[in-house]
C-alpha cells in the first residue's frame, strides 16, 4: 500500500515511511492510495471471527508490505488485549465501551498500535525518534502509556494548562523516563499550531527526527476502524445496520469509522456529536467551512476549533458535499445539556456517562427521534472517572476509582510550563 499527501505536492510513501514521517513534507496528511474492500461473505461471516482475526484482516492491506505477518499479529494482539463490549442501554440505544484499556480511553487502540509499529521501525534506525504530540486530553495519556520505555523513542506532549481533567493530567505527567510533558499557557489549538510549526521548521527537523502521534499519523488513525467492525460483529439485527454516533473533536475517530464503511462495513448513518466547538455541524448546515478559536467545555477532549482530520473525510467523499450529507449529520450539544444527560441517563437507565459519551448519547437520541425505525450505537470514549470533577457533582455521588487510576493519583506531576512561544519549544526540543 502506498500513501499520498492530500496536498498533492509530495512523493508517495509506504506505510513505514508515512508512520515515521507523521506528516508529508508538503504539510499534507497522508491518505491511502486505494481503499480496501471487504466482500459480502467476509462481512456475513464476521460473527464467527475473533477480534484478532478481524483486526488483522482490516489492517493488513495498509501495513503488511512493511511489517512481517508474525510481527503484525503480535502488534495487533497487544493492541486489543482488553474488552471492547457493546452494552445495551435501552431498546434503541447501545454503548460501545472503549474505556477498558490501560488509560481508560478510546485512544489506547490507536496509540498502542502506533507505538508498537514505531518501536519495530525504530530498531532499524541509528538515530533517536522524537514523537511530538499535542493533546486536548486523552491522546496525551494514551500516547504516554503506549510509548513508555519504547527503546529509541522520546515523547514530548504539549497540553493546555488548566484545560485537561486532573486525571488526564496525571496520566501524562507522572511516567517520566522517555515521556516529557509541556504545560502550555494556551488552548489545544495553540498546542496544535506549535506542533505543526515544529514539523514545518526545516532547521529543526535537520537536527532531530520528528514524528507525530496525533491522529494525523496513519498508524494512529487506521486501527481505529477495528472497534466499528467489533461493534457490528455483536450487532444482533444484521439486516438493519446501526447508526453510529461519535463524539468528535479532531475527527480522526469518526473518519476511521467512515473509512470502514466505505470499505464494506454496513452502517445506516454517521452522526458527528460536537460540543460548542461545532465547525463541522455548521458546515453540514451551510456548506461553509469556517474555523473558530477553541471554546473550553466540559467535554474537553473535543475542544477543537480546526479539526485536522476533516480533510480526510472530504477526501473519502471526493469533496462532494451532497454525498457527504447523505452519510453524515452533525449535532451541537451544550454543557447544560451534557450535565442534564449525565443525570437523566443515570437516573432512568442506571448507566453512567462521561461528558463526551453524554454528548454522543444525546445527539444519537435526537437523531433517532427524527428517524423512528432506526437503532444506534454511541461511542463511550472514556471512563467517567477521568472526569470525576465534572460527573460527581452532577450525580451527587462518588465514582468508584479503578486500580489503574488509584496508583497514579498520589504521584507527583512532572511538567515544564511554557508560554505559546515557538522559540521556547524549539529550544526545548533541541536541548532535550
Amino acid at each position: 500500500m502506498k500513501f499520498f499527501s492530500l496536498n498533492k505536492q509530495a512523493p508517495e510513501v509506504s506505510f513505514k515511511e508515512a508512520t515515521i514521517q507523521g506528516q508529508a513534507p508538503d504539510k499534507g496528511l497522508y491518505f491511502p492510495k486505494y481503499l480496501p474492500q471487504f466482500d459480502k461473505k467476509w462481512i456475513d461471516d464476521i460473527t464467527d471471527k475473533s477480534n484478532e482475526e478481524i483486526a488483522i484482516d482490516v489492517i493488513s492491506p495498509y501495513a503488511s508490505d512493511d511489517i512481517p505477518e508474525a510481527e503484525l499479529q503480535k502488534i495487533v494482539k497487544e493492541t486489543i488485549d482488553f474488552p471492547i463490549p457493546l452494552v445495551q442501554i435501552n431498546d434503541r440505544i447501545f454503548s460501545l465501551e472503549l474505556f477498558h484499556g490501560p488509560t481508560l480511553a478510546f485512544k489506547d487502540v490507536g496509540a498502542r498500535f502506533m507505538s508498537r509499529c514505531l518501536g519495530y521501525f525504530a530498531k532499524e534506525r541509528s538515530e533517536k525518534i522524537t514523537v511530538l504530540v499535542a493533546t486536548s486530553g486523552d491522546t496525551g495519556g494514551a500516547v504516554a502509556n503506549g510509548f513508555y520505555n519504547v527503546e529509541g523513542v522520546e515523547v514530548v506532549i504539549l497540553y493546555p494548562s488548566g484545560k485537561v481533567s486532573s486525571v488526564q493530567e496525571k496520566q501524562l505527567t507522572t511516567l517520566g523516563k522517555n515521556i516529557h510533558a509541556l504545560e502550555v499557557n494556551g488552548s489545544f489549538d495553540d498546542c496544535q499550531q506549535l506542533v505543526k510549526r515544529a514539523f514545518a521548521d526545516a532547521q529543526l527537523t535537520s537536527k532531530i527526527f520528528l514524528t507525530s502521534a496525533n491522529s494525523i499519523n496513519v498508524a494512529r488513525w487506521l486501527p481505529q476502524q477495528f472497534y466499528y467492525f467489533f461493534a457490528y460483529k455483536h450487532w444482533v439485527n444484521k439486516s438493519h445496520p446501526p447508526v453510529f454516533c461519535v463524539p468528535s473533536g479532531n475527527f480522526g475517530n469518526i473518519c476511521a469509522g467512515m473509512l470502514a464503511h466505505i470499505s464494506g462495513l454496513p452502517v445506516q448513518h454517521f452522526i458527528a456529536a460536537c460540543n460548542a466547538n461545532n465547525v463541522v455541524p455548521r458546515f453540514l448546515q451551510s456548506g461553509v467551512y469556517d474555523v473558530q478559536p477553541a471554546i473550553p467545555t466540559l467535554s474537553n477532549a473535543m475542544d477543537v476549533g480546526n479539526p485536522s482530520n476533516f480533510v480526510r473525510i472530504l477526501e473519502l467523499f471526493s469533496h462532494q458535499f451532497p454525498q457527504l450529507k447523505n452519510v453524515l449529520t452533525g449535532f451541537t450539544i451544550t454543557d447544560t445539556e451534557t450535565r442534564d444527560t449525565i443525570r437523566a441517563v443515570k437516573e432512568q437507565e442506571g448507566y453512567l456517562l462521561d461528558p463526551h459519551g453524554a454528548v454522543g448519547y444525546l445527539a444519537l437520541q435526537r437523531y433517532l427521534t427524527e428517524h423512528p425505525g432506526l437503532k444506534g450505537i454511541f461511542l463511550e470514549t472514556a471512563h467517567p472517572v477521568k472526569f470525576y470533577d465534572v460527573v460527581e457533582p452532577v450525580i451527587d455521588e462518588a465514582i468508584p476509582v479503578p486500580p489503574s487510576i488509584q496508583q497514579i493519583l498520589p504521584l507527583p506531576k512532572h511538567s515544564t510550563e511554557i508560554e505559546v512561544d515557538y522559540d521556547v519549544l524549539k529550544e526545548y526540543l533541541i536541548k532535550k
